[in-house]
C-alpha cells in the first residue's frame, strides 16, 4: 500500500470528520481552529468489481476485502492540523503541518462549502469557499518554493540531479524533474535560473500532485454550483462528512445497512428519534446521488492520480496463490504501469529475475513491456 493521500484544508472545515467517516479512525472533532494538531493516520478503501464473479466462486483476498462482488482496496489517507493564510512562514505551526505532507502522492482538500467559517475557522457569515481553495494553493506553492529556495546554494551551478535530490522528500524523482524543467524549457546543467523560474518551478511540482476539492457541509443547503462556477478546471464533490460518520456509525451497530459510496441505505432497526435523522440524510443522498465522502476519495485516487487495479497470481488459469486462494492479493498501479512495474511491487527480486508474465484471461505470454489495463490477472514468470 504504497499510495498516500493527504486530507488538507483550514481549520474547523470538517476534515477530521471527513477523515473519521473514510477510516472510522477516532480524531478528534470539535468546532473549533486547530482541534487536530498531530497528523491521524488511518486507511480507506477504494472500490472495483471483483474479477472473481468471472469464475462464478469467491475470492480469498488477503489484502483487501471483498462485498457483494466489490474489492474495497485499501488507501493510506494522512489528515494534517488546519493551514491558515502565511502557514509557508510558519504561521499557526504551518511549516510543522506542511511537512506533514511530504510524502503525500495527492490531496482531497476539504473546504466549508456552507460558508460559515473564515480562513481562520473562526465562525462567520457568507464566507467563500473559493477562497478557501485559492489561498491552500498559494501556501503549497510557495511552501515547496521554500524547500528549493532554502537549498539554492547546494544545486546553483550544478545540473538537474542535485536540484531533484533536494526534492526527493516530496516525491519528485530525477525524471519529473527533468520533464519539469523541459517542459518549462530550462537547461538540465549550470541551472542559473532566476527567482521567477524557480516559482514556476515550484507551482509545477504542486500540479504533478493532483488535488480534488470536497465541498464539505453542503447538507446546510449550500450553493454547490456557485462554487463551481467559481472554480473552473477544479474537480468538486459537494458532500456531507457528517451524514457519512453517521451513516457507518449506524451500519457498524447493525442499524441500518449500507456501504459506502452507495446512493442510499436500508433501515434494520431504529428509534422514531433515530429514524427521523435517517430520513433526512436520505432526501440528501436522493438528491446528491450519495453523501459524497466515498466519491471524493474514488476520484482522487481513480481520476487524479490515475490508478487502475492488478491481480497478480501464481496459477495463471485458476487466478490461484499456491495455496490455492482465488485472487488473493490486487494493487493500486498508475495507468502505464508495466508487467514489470507490477512484478517490482510484489517484490523487488521478481523483477531483477523477470522473464515475462502471462495474461490470465487471454492465457498469452506478455514481455515486460507490457502495459496493464484495469483489473488485469497477470502471473509473473521470474528465473531462479
Amino acid at each position: 500500500m504504497s499510495l498516500l493521500v493527504g486530507i488538507v484544508g483550514k481549520p474547523n472545515a470538517g476534515k477530521s470528520t471527513f477523515f473519521s467517516a473514510l477510516t472510522m479512525v477516532d480524531a478528534k472533532v470539535a468546532a473549533y481552529p486547530f482541534t487536530t494538531l498531530e497528523p491521524n493516520t488511518g486507511v480507506g478503501h477504494v472500490r472495483r468489481k471483483c474479477p472473481h464473479v468471472e469464475k462464478g466462486r469467491g475470492c480469498s483476498p488477503q489484502d483487501s476485502a471483498c462485498v457483494n462482488g466489490i474489492r474495497n482496496i485499501p488507501v493510506k489517507l494522512l489528515d494534517v492540523a488546519g493551514l491558515v493564510p502565511d502557514a509557508h512562514r510558519g504561521r499557526g505551526l504551518g511549516l510543522q503541518f506542511l511537512d506533514d505532507l511530504r510524502t503525500a502522492d495527492g490531496f482531497i482538500q476539504v473546504v466549508d462549502g456552507s460558508g460559515r467559517t473564515d480562513l481562520e475557522g473562526n465562525p462567520a457569515q457568507g464566507a467563500d469557499p473559493a477562497a478557501e481553495v485559492r489561498f491552500l494553493q498559494l501556501e503549497l506553492e510557495q511552501w515547496i518554493y521554500s524547500i528549493i529556495e532554502k537549498n539554492w546554494k547546494k544545486v546553483k551551478g550544478r545540473g538537474i540531479a542535485e536540484l531533484s535530490e533536494v526534492l526527493s522528500g516530496l516525491k519528485v524523482g530525477p525524471a519529473a524533474a527533468e520533464r519539469i524543467a523541459k517542459g518549462m524549457g530550462l537547461p538540465l546543467e549550470r541551472i542559473e535560473w532566476v527567482e521567477e523560474e524557480r516559482l514556476g518551478f515550484a507551482r509545477k511540482v504542486l500540479e504533478g500532485k493532483p488535488m480534488v476539492v470536497a465541498a464539505n457541509k453542503m447538507d446546510s443547503g449550500a450553493d454547490v454550483k456557485a462554487l463551481q462556477e467559481k472554480l473552473q478546471g477544479r474537480k468538486v464533490i459537494p458532500c456531507s462528512a457528517l451524514y457519512e460518520l453517521v451513516l457507518r456509525k449506524a451500519a457498524r451497530a447493525g442499524s441500518i445497512e449500507y456501504w459506502p459510496g452507495d446512493p442510499g441505505f436500508k433501515i434494520i432497526r431504529a428509534s422514531s428519534e433515530q429514524e427521523g435523522a435517517l430520513s433526512r440524510i436520505r432526501d440528501y443522498m436522493e438528491e446528491n446521488g450519495g453523501t459524497g465522502v466515498q466519491k471524493a476519495l474514488e476520484e482522487i485516487v481513480f481520476g487524479g492520480l490515475r490508478q487502475i487495479a492488478a491481480y497478480p497470481v501464481e496459477d495463471e488459469h485458476r487466478w490461484e496463490d499456491r495455496k490455492g486462494n482465488l485472487l488473493p492479493n490486487v494493487h493500486l498501479m498508475e495507468e502505464g504501469s508495466t508487467a514489470v512495474d507490477l512484478a517490482e511491487r510484489v517484490h523487488t527480486d521478481l523483477a531483477k529475475r523477470f522473464m515475462g508474465a502471462v495474461d490470465g484471461r487471454t492465457g498469452k505470454r506478455v514481455g515486460k513491456e507490457y502495459v496493464l489495463k484495469d483489473s488485469d490477472i497477470i502471473k509473473i514468470v521470474s528465473g531462479r
